[in-house]
């Protein structure tokens, strides 16, 4: 049986650190996408208000197989 894969680009953010934005993000991607086969991270950066770090965003890859 042949897999194919796809990968969808999110972004997701978190006030205290970026493994809590990862981890935000991979949850909402779990709701509503199944197969989920990994993530690979391509981008942090942070937020910043008033001197101070306000966000921690990552720019992530979830890959996936199609259901046949």
């Amino acid at each position: 049986m042949d897999r194919i894969a796809r990968v969808s680009e999110i972004i997701a953010g978190s006030p205290h650190s970026f493994d809590d934005a990862i981890r935000a993000g991979f949850d909402r991607a779990n709701r509503t996408l199944r197969g989920i086969t990994g993530l690979r991270i391509l981008e942090q950066r942070v937020a910043v208000s008033e001197g101070k770090i306000s966000e921690y965003r990552v720019r992530m890859e979830v890959i996936f197989v199609l259901e046949t």
